[in-house]
């Protein structure tokens, strides 16, 4: 039997050859590529494709004690809540070399724990996490093992870690005194469950914080508390339409629960926004295209994902411990809210 014939594994040396550049320079493309330009990456680039090279990254964690990754825990990959934002700290995570290991948590917490732990133990160099509330002895954990962790989609100077996103509250609070001054006064909510969800807590409380300035009583709020999903908005509109009395305005904690909504609403005869308003939060794509156009709060997804990237690699790279910033939110009016029929 004749032996299977083998290749030399090409080495950094051998890229650098074919690109007619120096081994710092293809160190440099494969590391930190916004450093060197564009044609000089690219020939080296190429080099790389037809030599087969693979860095050898066990080898360099090692020697520099890091693994040039991130990891990200979002509470759900189902919808686009968090795409926008996820994929702009990716995009600028990638200039700068690093690699982006993300889990979904399912909006469970004891979930949520145990990617953070496996990601902690696959030696991530910092983490990615999606509003500030969780277990104390969680951030213990982390901080006790040295691992620079950011929250985003929540901006709070009293979190565990620094918080690059927005306040989810006065957000909120904007829309909700917009719709009043429209002349609602019954006002349903379709939330998610708020007991491990500070965004959720602070939105709902926003709209009865908006009632209280306007004199309307809590009992003309009603309330249903769900899962992040089209079908769960709808099934959800089911259960406010048919309670007594009947809302004039549905506010939803996002987008996709509030096209869920209005699906339902359609499905079912409601006018929208004649027989019923529908508002949202996040101003993601599905707002603009469907019909009518969606209230909503535009929140700065893109802004967030590069600025949070940025702050996260820098307090890897410097053991500092990050600073937190709020960025802001506007209203964005179309044609899902209307002041309510006589």
């Amino acid at each position: 039997m004749t032996a299977p014939s083998t290749q030399p594994t090409p080495t950094l040396a051998d890229v650098a050859r074919r690109a007619g550049v120096s081994t710092a320079t293809v160190s440099r493309c494969l590391n930190t590529p916004d450093r060197v330009i564009e044609e000089t990456r690219n020939r080296v680039l190429e080099a790389v494709r037809e030599l087969g090279y693979s860095p050898n990254f066990g080898a360099r964690a090692l020697a520099a004690k890091r693994t040039n990754t991130i990891g990200a825990v979002i509470p759900t990959m189902e919808n686009a809540i968090f795409a926008r934002g996820l994929q702009a700290f990716q995009e600028e995570l990638r200039l700068k070399g690093i690699t982006l290991l993300v889990a979904s948590s399912s909006y469970r917490a004891d979930l949520e724990e145990e990617q953070i732990r496996t990601l902690v133990a696959r030696g991530a160099d910092g983490l990615f996490l999606i509003g500030a509330h969780r277990d104390p002895a969680l951030y213990d954990f982390l901080n006790r093992r040295g691992i620079p962790t950011l929250a985003a989609w929540v901006h709070d100077p009293d979190a565990p870690v620094p918080t690059i996103g927005f306040d989810n509250h006065a957000a909120m609070l904007d829309l909700a005194r917009e719709v009043i001054a429209r002349g609602h006064r019954r006002i349903g909510v379709i939330s998610a469950e708020q007991a491990s969800n500070d965004r959720a807590r602070a939105r709902v409380a926003a709209i009865r914080a908006a009632m209280a300035e306007a004199g309307l009583g809590a009992d003309t709020l009603s309330l249903v508390e769900t899962a992040y999903g089209i079908d769960e908005g709808a099934a959800a509109f089911d259960t406010l339409m048919q309670r007594t009395p009947r809302p004039s305005v549905v506010m939803c904690g996002n987008d996709v629960l509030a096209v869920g909504a209005m699906g339902r609403a359609k499905e079912t005869g409601y006018d929208v926004p004649g027989d019923v308003s529908i508002t949202g939060f996040d101003d993601i794509e599905l707002a603009k295209v469907c019909s009518p156009g969606l209230t909503t709060v535009h929140v700065p997804h893109r802004q967030m994902g590069t600025q949070a990237a940025q702050a996260l690699v820098a307090m890897v790279a410097e053991g500092a411990p990050g600073q937190g910033q709020r960025l802001d939110t506007y209203v964005v009016l179309r044609g899902s809210l209307a002041p309510p029929r006589a």
